[in-house]
C-alpha cells in the first residue's frame, strides 16, 4: 500500500485528464465545472485505498472510483438546489452560475455517467458493483428525503438524525470502500467488514461537517458557514442543545429555528452561543470520536496486515481532526 497522499494525486490527475465537455455544451460544462472545483475527493480515495487493502493495484478501480466521485457531485449539485446555496468549496454552485433547470439536468446526466463508469469491468463485478450502487443511491435519496422533512418538524430524535446521515452520508463512504473490496475480488466477510468501517467513518465524518458548519473556518472550510443554522436543520449540534438546555435556553433556541430573518448574522451568533453554553458543542465532538473509534473496532477482524490497519487507522484520525 501507498501512503494516503499517493491515492490523493492519483485520482486528483485523473480528474485532470477527464474531459467530459461535449455537445450540448450546456449540460457537460457544469459537470465539467463541479468536477474541476476538486474538494476533498475523500470516496474515490477510499476506493483506491480499499483495493490495495486487499492486495490489488489501486489502477484497477480508477473506474469504480470515478464513478462513486461523479455520483457524489450529482447528489451536490441536487443539494445545492434544495438548500438554495450559494458557494460549494469556495466557488459558486452550478444553480447559481447557471440556473436551477440547468442544474437538475446536468445532474441527472451525472447519475447516468456514473453507472457507466461500471461497465469497464467484467460481468461479475460489473454485476456486484452495480447492485450495490443502486441500494447506495437510493439510500441516499432516502436520506436527503429525511433530511428534508425533519426541517418541519419539532420532533426529530437523536436516533431518527443519526439515521437520516447514516443514508445521506455514510452508506456512499461505506460503499467507495466496499467497491474497492469488490474490484479486489476479496472475501465476502471482508468487503462487509470494510463497509462498515466506512459507514461508521461516514458518520463521524458528517458529524464533523455539521460542526464545522457551525464553528468552521470560512476560509478553509469551503462553504458558508453558519448554513446549517440558517436553514433550521435540526442538526447533532441542535437536538442536543435541545437535551441539554434549561427552559430558558430552549425557548430561545426554538424561536430562532423558527425565524428567517434578512440578515442572519444574529441569528448565527446566537445560536452558536446556546451551542456552546449547553455543552452541545462538546457533546458533538465526543459523538465524532466515538464512531471513529467504532469504525477501529472494525479494523480488528478484518483479514489483513498490521501495517495496513495502521494506514486505514491513520487515515480515520485525520478525518477526525480534520478543519476543511
Amino acid at each position: 500500500m501507498h501512503p494516503i497522499k499517493h491515492y490523493q494525486e492519483l485520482i486528483s490527475n485523473h480528474f485532470h485528464q477527464i474531459n467530459l465537455v461535449n455537445e450540448p455544451t450546456n449540460l457537460y460544462q457544469p459537470i465539467q465545472y463541479i468536477l474541476s472545483l476538486g474538494g476533498k475527493r475523500l470516496r474515490p480515495v477510499l476506493t483506491l485505498m480499499a483495493t490495495e487493502v486487499f492486495d490489488v493495484d489501486c489502477k484497477k478501480a480508477l473506474a469504480a472510483a470515478t464513478a462513486v466521485e461523479v455520483f457524489h457531485n450529482f447528489s451536490l449539485i441536487h443539494d445545492d438546489i434544495m438548500d438554495d446555496a450559494p458557494l460549494r468549496r469556495g466557488k459558486e454552485t452550478v444553480h447559481e452560475k447557471w440556473d436551477i433547470n440547468t442544474g437538475i439536468l446536468s445532474g441527472d446526466a451525472m447519475l447516468i455517467l456514473a453507472y457507466q463508469y461500471f461497465e469497464e469491468y467484467e460481468p461479475k463485478v460489473f454485476r456486484d458493483l452495480a447492485k450495490l450502487f443502486s441500494k447506495t443511491a437510493l439510500e441516499v435519496c432516502e436520506g436527503q428525503q429525511y433530511d428534508v422533512d425533519f426541517e418541519t418538524r419539532d420532533d426529530v430524535t437523536i436516533a431518527q438524525y443519526l439515521k437520516m446521515i447514516e443514508y445521506k452520508t455514510a452508506v456512499l463512504v461505506g460503499a467507495a470502500m466496499k467497491m474497492g473490496a469488490i474490484v479486489a475480488e476479496t472475501s465476502e466477510e471482508n468487503a462487509n467488514l470494510i463497509y462498515n468501517f466506512g459507514l461508521n467513518l461516514g458518520i463521524a465524518f458528517q458529524l464533523q461537517d455539521d460542526y464545522l458548519d457551525a464553528f468552521g473556518n470560512p476560509e478553509t472550510f469551503g462553504k458558508q458557514v453558519g448554513g446549517d443554522i440558517i436553514e433550521n436543520k435540526k442538526t447533532y449540534l441542535y437536538l442536543k442543545a435541545l437535551e441539554f438546555s434549561n427552559d430558558s435556553e430552549k425557548e430561545q433556541l426554538l424561536h430562532l429555528f423558527s425565524i428567517q430573518p434578512n440578515d442572519n448574522t444574529d441569528k448565527i451568533n446566537s445560536v452558536k452561543a446556546i451551542f456552546n453554553a449547553t455543552g452541545s458543542s462538546d457533546a458533538t465532538q465526543k459523538a465524532i470520536q466515538e464512531f471513529t473509534f467504532k469504525a477501529f473496532e472494525t479494523l480488528d477482524k478484518m483479514d489483513i496486515s498490521d501495517d495496513k490497519k495502521i494506514l486505514l487507522r491513520t487515515f480515520g484520525e485525520k478525518l477526525m481532526n480534520r478543519d476543511v
